[in-house]
């Protein structure tokens, strides 16, 4: 489950994600990105915020969109300087460092097991005058695994060693290699895929696990 707030974000996400999408190698220099949607998956030690962006252009449908997981955090990431997006200040939780999440380990844990496991993105609750009401995510995920009897594995991953491929990410985290798609439509080895849908797109591939 995550939890979402009414807050005022300086600088906002997108204004983050601007700064920091042309210093990467796979970006393709497009001006008009626009946010496509948006999906949450869960940190089981709920310490960790991990939210995935579909970037596009309305405009250009034709043109792939990208793909930009973040983490967020309540303190720096020891070891990730590099992978660091930028901070902000959040106007409920306070200041907010703000990662590359293919960088985090925390998300290389949490992709693991949504891709191998067969889970789904993260429910979303949000307090509106006293209430907790449930918002529909504008970007939906399942994993195609159907449970491997890798917990033990997963929950073990604490370090990450990442490196950009071509229009992907890949990230070696113990026994796993998993890539990342950051050019939406990149084909992609896995032996389990994370596929998402949004509208106007049934079935889009965006991460894959496999072993080393």
């Amino acid at each position: 489950m995550a939890l979402l707030h009414q807050a005022t974000l300086t600088p906002s996400k997108r204004e983050l994600m601007d700064g920091w999408l042309p210093s990467r190698s796979w970006f393709p220099g497009t001006a008009d990105l626009e946010p496509i949607g948006a999906y949450r998956i869960d940190d089981p030690a709920g310490e960790v915020g991990i939210e995935g962006f579909l970037l596009g252009s309305p405009d250009s449908p034709e043109r792939p969109a990208l793909h930009l997981p973040l983490t967020y955090r309540d303190a720096p990431l020891a070891g990730a300087e590099a992978f660091l997006v930028g901070t902000m200040e959040h106007s409920v939780l306070g200041k907010r460092w703000v990662y590359d999440a293919c960088g985090d380990p925390v998300f290389a844990r949490a992709l693991a097991a949504t891709v191998l496991n067969g889970d789904h993105e993260a429910d979303l609750f949000i307090e509106v005058d006293g209430e907790m009401q449930q918002r529909k995510p504008t970007v939906t995920v399942r994993g195609t695994g159907t449970g491997t009897g890798a917990g033990a594995e997963i929950a073990d991953l604490a370090e990450v060693v990442v490196r950009d491929v071509g229009s992907t990410t890949v990230i070696e985290a113990g026994p796993f290699e998993l890539v990342v798609v950051r050019v939406v439509g990149t084909d992609i080895a896995g032996d389990e895929t994370l596929v998402a849908h949004w509208p106007g797109v049934d079935t889009a591939v965006l991460a894959g696990v496999r072993r080393r």
